[in-house]
């Protein structure tokens, strides 16, 4: 006999609904969870359906099948949530007629049926809505934290750029003091010499003033030499952080008339020039902030080199901490935070005990054996 129409229209419903539980079964990536996820659900399925059995059709089971229900949808999609439905109200009611329920109407079962069918696909209605808007929204979590993430390392490139760029305007700046207006005041000096010689010869009163011209050009070099070199410490690290910091304390000394000491304890090693580079502006900041801020009467700079780190620290005896609301406004301390910060490093400015400033900066080393 030929289907009815209406059996068409069922069987072709029947076959889409397979078709699309099918794909999103297989759209799942890994092949043993689909058959896990599957075989847990229709397991679920029959367990509630025995104790349904077991307890009589007096008792109704019908909300204990929301739970397979929920994991198939959870876990494949609304199609095999919708299926996982039809699958246990069959099972309910095949449960019921077995276990002996008989109803006055046909229609009965079939209203029962109808009714627990329509809960269970409004829980897969809702719980497929809620569950895609969660994945929307993780979704759109993970692209903002991507933007983000590129954002950050976009610009702390930038940063790492215009420190770059700072450092050779220093050294371009250096070697200009050095060559150039160092050599053009050398070479006044020089002039000034030759005309107070020449006064002095011709017996004048005048020369006097030339030896006085003389020394001041003199003492324009040596500033012009030392704020030369302190401009081009970034070449020094070529040489080793080791010997520029000590050559760092020693012009300290020697410039201000203080006591500068440089000491280092362990076995120095650090191949990272750039890191080195930062450790030295970050000495030589605190170093320039002891002195102008903190009036120090020594300072210490103290390179540790521990297993696991470097540690540069900077002491000195002087005026101490300023007051919170100076030192938020003070640039040199934002900067020595930020060069710590872009190698990874741990910056901290605190109180000596015995009065004074102490400036750190621990670098963690990438290798704890060297």
């Amino acid at each position: 006999m030929p289907a009815s129409p209406t059996e068409n229209l069922a069987l072709g419903t029947v076959a889409l609904w397979a078709r699309g539980v099918w794909r999103d079964v297989t759209l799942t990536r890994d092949p043993r969870r689909r058959r896990r996820i599957v075989a847990i659900t229709l397991l679920l399925v029959v367990v509630i359906g025995l104790v349904d059995f077991w307890a009589g059709f007096e008792i109704s089971l019908f909300v204990f099948y929301c739970l397979p229900v929920v994991v198939g949808t959870a876990a494949l999609g609304w199609r095999f949530g919708m299926l996982t439905s039809i699958l246990s109200v069959v099972t309910a009611l095949v449960g019921d007629y077995v276990a002996g329920a008989r109803y006055s109407s046909p229609l009965v079962p079939v209203w029962k049926g109808l009714l627990a069918l329509t809960t269970y696909l409004i829980f897969v209605w809702l719980f497929d809505t809620v569950h895609t808007l969660q994945l929307e929204m993780q979704e759109r979590v993970r692209q903002r934290t991507a933007a983000l993430t590129a954002e950050i390392a976009e610009r702390q490139r930038l940063e790492k750029s215009l420190l770059e760029i700072s450092e050779r305007e220093r050294a371009t700046i250096g070697r200009e003091l050095h060559d150039d207006l160092g050599q053009h005041l050398t070479g006044t000096a020089f002039a000034g010499q030759v005309l107070g010689e020449k006064l002095q010869a011709l017996g004048l009163a005048e020369q006097a003033d030339a030896w006085k011209i003389v020394a001041l050009l003199e003492e324009g070099i040596e500033k012009t030499r030392h704020l030369a070199k302190g401009l081009l410490l970034a070449e020094i690290q070529r040489e080793g952080l080791v010997t520029a910091l000590r050559g760092l304390a020693s012009d300290t000394s020697g410039q201000f008339k203080i006591s500068c000491e440089f000491r280092l304890e362990g076995e120095f090693h650090l191949d990272d020039a750039h890191a080195a580079m930062h450790l030295l502006r970050i000495a030589q900041e605190a170093v320039n902030n002891a002195l102008r801020h903190g009036k120090a009467r020594w300072i210490l700079i103290h390179l540790r080199c521990l297993p696991d780190r470097l540690e540069l620290a900077v002491r000195d005896h002087g005026l101490g901490l300023p007051a919170p609301a100076a030192r938020g406004e003070g640039l040199g301390l934002h900067i020595m935070a930020h060069r710590a910060q872009i190698i990874g490093g741990e910056f901290l400015i605190e109180s000596a005990k015995d009065g004074g400033t102490v400036v750190v900066c621990r670098l963690p080393r990438p290798n704890p054996t060297l």
